[in-house]
């Protein structure tokens, strides 16, 4: 009578799909493993893209602080990577955990974003500081060129008698530059009595600065001027005796030594 081999086949076989169900459901979890990694990952990359441009614009905005602010700039080289070092922990050492890599990088962002913000209220600050510094005169109105006369009384050079003189007369060389002393709104550019052809400048604090006996105007009323830049060539136009350029300086109506503002450095 033949031994039956059917129930060892079958048991045979169930074992088989056992271990390849097992198998398949190994390949399942580990498939599903590498998905969600590879979310995790793809994450991180956009995170740390967006890090990357924050930290870029942060650079950028302390490159230009540094120049606002005249800093040394080899010391505040933003380009090369800050010196740091450390003792080597050897053995001691632990790698950073997934978790710990993403909350370290969560709080990154935080900082990142008040420095960016902080940086950008530190940039409105200095530019406004400087803005305010040349809405205000200073400086001379010419490029070359030497005082002929003074403020206060003096001789006429018409009449001889005595008269108050409201500004100071710059020499210098006919068709040099004039320029502004400050950075304003152009209020009168044309022939004025007396003055020739004149430009006058309105500035912050209700002053005033006007440049009087030029050859040439080279603004317009209602032109924004910054500090330093040419509105006029020196002439002798109106009532003049020689190429100068007739400096006045008002405040609320009120003309001004202009003594101190020409030895004013910016």
């Amino acid at each position: 009578m033949g031994i039956s081999t059917q129930p060892a086949q079958a048991s045979s076989d169930n074992t088989a799909e056992v271990v390849r169900d097992l198998l398949q459901s190994q390949r399942n979890e580990l498939q599903e493993t590498k998905g969600r990694t590879q979310e995790h990952l793809d994450a991180l990359a956009l995170r740390l893209g967006q890090l990357q441009s924050h930290i870029l614009r942060i650079d950028a905005l302390g490159e230009r602080l540094a120049k606002i602010g005249k800093l040394d700039a080899a010391e505040f080289n933003f380009e090369e990577e800050p010196a740091r070092g450390g003792i080597e922990e050897g053995e001691l050492a632990q790698s950073v955990s997934l978790s710990e890599l993403v909350s370290d990088m969560e709080q990154l962002q935080l900082v990142i974003s008040d420095r960016e913000h902080k940086l950008d209220l530190m940039e409105g600050l200095l530019r406004d500081n400087l803005l305010n510094a040349e809405l205000l005169p200073a400086g001379r109105p010419v490029e070359k060129g030497w005082i002929s006369s003074r403020y206060g009384y003096r001789n006429d050079p018409f009449t001889g008698k005595k008269a108050f003189h409201h500004g100071v007369d710059v020499a210098g060389k006919k068709n040099s530059h004039v320029v502004a002393v400050a950075s304003g709104i152009v209020t009168w550019a044309g022939e004025k009595s007396g003055f020739g052809k004149l430009v006058e400048i309105t500035h912050s604090d209700g002053y005033v600065t006007r440049y009087g006996h030029n050859s040439n105007i080279l603004v317009k009323v209602g032109d924004l001027v910054t500090q330093g830049k040419p509105i006029a060539l020196m002439g002798s136009s109106g009532r003049s005796t020689g190429p100068h350029v007739h400096f006045e300086i008002a405040r609320n109506g009120k003309t001004l030594n202009p003594a101190k503002y020409l030895r004013a450095k910016r």
